[in-house]
């Protein structure tokens, strides 16, 4: 749905979808477990609004997967099949030992609750809420506060200050994300 709003608020003329491999699963430094298909999925749904799309890539730190989801993401955006297996090439042996286009998904647990997910998504469309739509002349910016710049809105994910309210009151205690509350995936403790 915040996609879809997205590209009815904004209705753009073209759009340029940064695509990183860092959300799949595997990857070392993001702590997702998207598979290639549904990574794509993302880029076929963009696609369906059939507005000119530029596709970049970007991110991820498993190298051996970068590739692969670049090469997968393009032949969707292309309308193209490619095959699972691998033609023979001088990087081969970099994507052994199973030479395979499309990775295993891991057995991670997905931390994120039904709430916070909801809480997130209805948060997005209501900042979006407050957009004005796409304006049917140029747009003429510079006046604060004006519709075409509307004030900030605090995303209500972390308490504001909560940080600092604990160092000045106990100055010797490490604020730590699970002081605060929050949920780290094991991958993220390296």
């Amino acid at each position: 749905p915040v996609i879809g709003k997205v590209m009815e608020v904004f209705a753009p003329g073209a759009v340029v979808l940064q695509c990183g491999a860092d959300s799949l699963s595997g990857d070392r430094l993001g702590c997702f477990n998207l598979s290639l298909k549904g990574h794509a999925d993302c880029v076929e749904f963009v696609k369906s609004f059939g507005v000119p799309t530029l596709l970049l890539g970007g991110g991820g730190y498993t190298l051996r997967n970068v590739p692969r989801c670049w090469t997968y993401e393009t032949a969707v955006m292309l309308g193209e099949d490619v095959k699972d297996e691998l033609p023979y090439n001088d990087y081969f042996e970099y994507f052994g030992p199973d030479h395979r286009l499309h990775l295993p998904v891991s057995n991670m647990e997905n931390l994120n609750s039904p709430q916070y997910l909801e809480q997130t998504k209805n948060q997005l469309l209501e900042v979006l809420r407050d957009v004005e739509p796409v304006p049917g002349t140029q747009i003429q910016t510079g006046q604060v506060e004006s519709q075409l710049n509307p004030r900030a809105m605090n995303m209500d994910v972390d308490e504001e200050g909560m940080e600092e309210k604990i160092a000045d009151s106990q100055p010797e205690m490490r604020v730590t994300n699970e002081l605060l509350g929050r949920k780290e995936h094991p991958s993220e403790q390296y």
